[in-house]
């Protein structure tokens, strides 16, 4: 994927969840156990953006959650110079912002 598309991703995801939709952003992955099964339901959504968005719990902005402010870029999973979240089965550039339930130290 290049810089250009990866730009053209997160312009379609801003949108939808401007436009709406709707995202699963509680119950958070606080145990393994929970980040198994959200990752288990991510999987089985294949490459359904919407429906990756809804099961990750995205949002345009961070979120606090057990005193911890969650955001993408102070996530394990991102990708600082490419602005991406590497967890495979979400896969998808994001902005440092940007919040999901899966985030991890």
């Amino acid at each position: 994927m290049t810089a250009g598309s990866d730009q053209e991703l997160r312009s379609q995801i801003v949108t939808l969840l401007n436009s709406g939709l709707a995202t699963d952003v509680f119950p958070r992955a606080d145990t393994h156990e929970d980040v198994q099964e959200f990752v288990n339901e991510l999987r089985a959504a294949g490459n359904d953006l919407k429906s990756k968005l809804r099961l990750a719990g995205f949002t345009l902005y961070p979120v606090d959650h057990g005193g911890i402010e969650q955001l993408c870029e102070t996530c394990m999973y991102y990708k600082v110079h490419r602005r991406y979240c590497e967890l495979p089965e979400l896969n998808v550039p994001v902005e440092p912002d940007w919040s999901c339930r899966l985030w991890r130290i």
